[in-house]
C-alpha cells in the first residue's frame, strides 16, 4: 500500500517551467492515509478559445454532479487536472484496492457519463464516442523522490 504524500513537487516543477508567470503552487489536504495514484495525459484541440472554454467547463462548481458521483462510486478519491498549452495531465488518487480496468468499465455505464464524454470531446483530440478510458492515456512513473 502506498502512503499519503503531499502534491507531487515533480509535477509542480514541470508546470512552473512551462510558464513562470502563472500560479503553479497549490495546497492540498487529503482525508485518506493510503491510496493508489494514476497519472494520465490527454491532448486538447490547439485552439485558444476551445482551451479557455474547456477550463470553464472544469472550473470549481461547473462539473456535472452525476459525473463527480460516478467517479466517487468507482473508488476515485481525488482528481486534479493540470494544463500546459494544449496538453492535460491528470493525477487520480483511488482506493488502495482499485482495479483500473474494471473501474473504467463501470464508470462508462454511470448516469450521464457517455453524455459528458460526448460533450467534452469537442475540446479534445478524440471522437465523441470515445470513453474516458480511451481518451486519457496512462503514463508510467519513471522517478520518485526517495526511491
Amino acid at each position: 500500500m502506498l502512503k499519503s504524500i503531499h502534491i507531487c513537487k515533480e509535477e509542480e516543477r514541470f508546470l512552473q517551467s512551462y510558464n513562470k508567470n502563472m500560479k503553479m503552487e497549490y495546497s492540498s489536504k487529503q482525508n485518506y492515509t493510503s491510496y493508489k495514484r494514476f497519472c494520465k495525459t490527454l491532448t486538447l484541440e490547439d485552439d485558444p478559445q476551445l482551451i479557455e472554454d474547456y477550463k470553464k467547463v472544469h472550473a470549481a462548481g461547473a462539473g456535472w454532479p452525476e459525473i463527480t458521483q460516478g467517479m466517487l462510486d468507482v473508488g476515485i478519491l481525488d482528481m486534479e487536472i493540470y494544463i500546459a498549452g494544449s496538453h492535460l495531465f491528470m493525477i487520480m488518487d483511488t482506493v488502495p484496492d482499485f482495479d483500473h480496468e474494471e473501474a473504467m468499465k463501470v464508470l462508462a455505464t454511470k448516469p450521464r457519463q457517455s453524455e459528458w464524454e460526448a460533450y467534452v470531446s469537442r475540446f479534445q483530440k478524440t471522437s465523441a464516442e470515445a470513453s474516458a478510458d480511451e481518451k486519457w492515456q496512462l503514463v508510467e512513473r519513471i522517478y520518485k523522490l526517495g526511491d
